[in-house]
């Protein structure tokens, strides 16, 4: 499906090293992407070349720009068809990592993916908003990380919950960069914006990838209800 080659080739132009094995199971996880995609909705991309670049490249981002050595648990905010965390596990197989989405059905396509690859990944099936306020789930994670659309202020109640303090919640973010603006609702989440990285991918759109350090502990009333955080946001 995808040019293993040309993957390779991109990937270490941005120090990251994919072996044939990462490179075999991206080859399958892109065949699984478009198969599933016949039957619901994972993705507007579909070719392999863009797969390669605006999918697999810019997931391997994160670990270029953040240092993945010390990071043993991860949550997926909002997992969707698997970005970044299905590339994530590919390129660091030992990562103990969790993929939480409210629906079902994009859970049975990660479930399914993640087997292929013969690696392993906990599956949640919740809303961030109550799985946030979960103590099995809250403040047990050294790395949240979301790719989304959603303003920063937002993304940052539903993942910052997640994050021991000491740990760190990592956005990949498009053109729109409205991190400056929630500032304090970071801030009042208990995180601190150490990185804000822009960059751009084979002549594509500006990206960016936001890193925030958790502090401090989240005040117990965060998450709040998601009504509450798209009509009242910090």
């Amino acid at each position: 499906m995808i040019d293993k080659n040309r993957l390779c080739s991109l990937a270490k132009e941005n120090g990251i090293i994919l072996d044939d094995t990462a490179l075999d199971r991206f080859d399958t996880y892109a065949e699984l992407l478009v198969e599933w995609n016949g039957k619901m909705n994972l993705t507007a991309i579909t070719e392999p070349e863009e797969i390669e670049v605006k999918h697999f490249l810019d997931c391997l981002m994160l670990p270029k720009y953040f240092n993945l050595d010390n990071i043993q648990t991860v949550i997926d905010v909002g997992a969707g068809a698997g970005f970044p965390s299905v590339p994530l596990l590919i390129y660091k197989p030992d990562l103990c990592l969790t993929m939480m989405d409210a629906i079902n059905k994009r859970l049975t396509f990660l479930d399914t993916a993640v087997h292929a690859f013969g690696l392993e990944a906990q599956l949640i099936h919740e809303r961030a908003e109550a799985a946030g306020q979960d103590e099995n789930y809250r403040e047990k994670f050294d790395l949240a990380t979301a790719r989304a659309v959603a303003p920063m202020n937002v993304l940052a109640e539903y993942c910052l919950p997640f994050v021991k303090v000491g740990g760190y919640f990592v956005a990949l973010k498009g053109s729109n960069d409205d991190t400056e603006e929630a500032k304090n609702a970071i801030a009042t989440l208990g995180g601190e914006i150490v990185d804000n990285i822009s960059y751009k991918l084979n002549g594509t759109e500006p990206r960016s990838i936001v890193v925030i350090k958790k502090i401090s502990q989240t005040p117990t009333q965060f998450p709040r209800k998601s009504k509450k955080i798209s009509t009242k946001p910090l």
